[in-house]
């Protein structure tokens, strides 16, 4: 499968997605940012630089919580 294309996707732009799609189904943005730090490996300060300065998935410099267990 080839993930290039999201890795080339800006953190800010499917974050509010990710956000809206939770509360439809009953979830906090809390849970949202548990979730997505756990995956891409940022602490809440991190996650929040990476979506203020509109990185790229790609350009995360650490591994994945997945990765690293």
């Amino acid at each position: 499968m080839n993930n290039e294309r999201v890795y080339k996707m800006k953190i800010s732009s499917i974050y509010p997605l990710y956000i809206q799609k939770a509360e439809r189904k009953g979830r906090t943005k809390a849970e949202v940012d548990t979730i997505i730090q756990w995956l891409i490996g940022y602490d809440k300060q991190g996650l929040q630089s990476q979506i203020n300065r509109e990185a790229e998935f790609a350009s995360r410099k650490s591994k994945t919580h997945h990765e690293r267990t």
